[in-house]
């Protein structure tokens, strides 16, 4: 089997574009059935508060109001490609740590399947639905949505169960070098950055599969979260 590792945000819309754009690869790949895929804690600001405010106000105090437009434009353009439908005037910026937590509980109590259908899920409310995805009582919901039960849900939630895990994760993602994501991770060896093109997802893959190697380099990354990738906050 390869694995591939994929670190990300739920507050990073490259990261939305990235998932779709490699799921398309995956579908296009052979051995396709023979790739395993989980997805791996990060945050891009662990100091957003846990109560929610609008995402246009945090991207402003961070960028500049005025550069807003052009990386909203941009996001909107690439989006529709995908299938996606930003919805960036009605977003909420909330702390991600615990949406991380259930990620972690579908994966640990569920599998692979179930918590790439609540990262999507997650991922759509997020940016599409103006959710507020630090609330527990909706995130009890988007989980059920994905198919995970509600009651064993909603008791995840309200204890401290997998925190000492996700932050675990999140330090060796810096320990291994992730600076921006989504970083894909190839069988703990190669590591591409970036939220890249159907075509190059699957070039990587076939050359992994068929154990030629790649180059352990990563498409650069600004600050303005405008290149295929978010920049994490330091």
């Amino acid at each position: 089997m390869l694995q591939v590792e994929v670190y990300s945000d739920i507050a990073c819309p490259w990261c939305y574009v990235g998932k779709r754009r490699f799921e398309k690869a995956l579908a296009q790949f052979p051995g396709g059935d023979r790739v395993e895929v989980v997805y791996r804690p990060y945050q891009l600001d662990p100091t957003t508060p846990e109560k929610a405010g609008p995402l246009s106000d945090r991207l402003a105090a961070k960028f500049g109001r005025e550069q807003l437009p052009v990386m909203h434009a941009r996001l909107n353009e690439v989006g529709a490609g995908e299938g996606i439908s930003f919805d960036f005037d009605n977003a909420l910026a909330a702390n991600t740590l615990t949406g991380h937590r259930l990620l972690w509980h579908a994966l640990d109590a569920y599998g692979r399947d179930t918590q790439a259908a609540l990262k999507d899920r997650l991922l759509k409310a997020y940016f599409s639905e103006g959710a507020d995805i630090g609330d527990r009582e909706l995130l009890t919901t988007l989980a059920a949505e994905a198919g995970l039960d509600r009651d064993r849900t909603a008791e995840f939630l309200a204890s401290g169960a997998g925190l000492a895990e996700v932050q675990q994760e999140i330090d060796e993602a810096r320990e291994i070098g992730v600076t921006a994501v989504p970083t894909f991770v190839f069988q703990g060896k190669w590591a591409v950055q970036g939220a890249q093109e159907t075509e190059t997802f699957l070039q990587v893959l076939q050359q992994v599969a068929g154990e030629l190697g790649i180059e352990d380099k990563s498409v650069a990354a600004d600050d303005s979260c405008a290149d295929g990738a978010c920049a994490v906050e330091h």
